[in-house]
């Protein structure tokens, strides 16, 4: 890569483990994947943490890089469980809802959309295998 190029794809992101700020480097030149844990929707969610990751990922694109940006939903899980039965209504019901909710706010921050947005319901069998190995 050349110095201009180099330079014009300067990125420093702090290293919570080393403690220090370092000069980000994908693994693969040109390419960079982001993995967002995403809601686990039950209720109503706080935006900060995706508005931080969309200008994250919206800076790697104008730098240049190709990027495979996933936000997961665990859209199964006690807390969705226990709600939705107070509710009275299935858990599918109720995480379906708040994922909806959750987009629209998405929307209305004009966050883009990532690359996919894999639930966990569709995947139990792959994290079952994954957890039994």
């Amino acid at each position: 890569m050349a110095g201009s190029e180099q330079q014009q794809r300067a990125l420093m992101l702090f290293d919570t483990r080393m403690k220090k700020a370092e000069m980000f480097r994908p693994l693969i030149e040109g390419k960079v994947s982001m993995y967002v844990c995403g809601v686990t929707p039950y209720d109503f969610s706080h935006a900060r943490a995706y508005v931080a990751f969309d200008v994250l990922y919206r800076y790697l694109k104008y730098l240049g890089y190709e990027v495979e940006y996933v936000r997961n939903f665990t859209d199964i899980d006690d807390k969705i469980i226990r709600r939705a039965n107070e509710a009275g209504e299935t858990a599918t019901s109720l995480s379906s809802r708040f994922i909806d909710e959750f987009l629209r706010d998405m929307v209305e921050l004009q966050c883009l959309p990532p690359t996919r947005e894999p639930r966990v319901t569709e995947h139990t069998k792959e994290i079952i295998d994954l957890i039994t190995k």
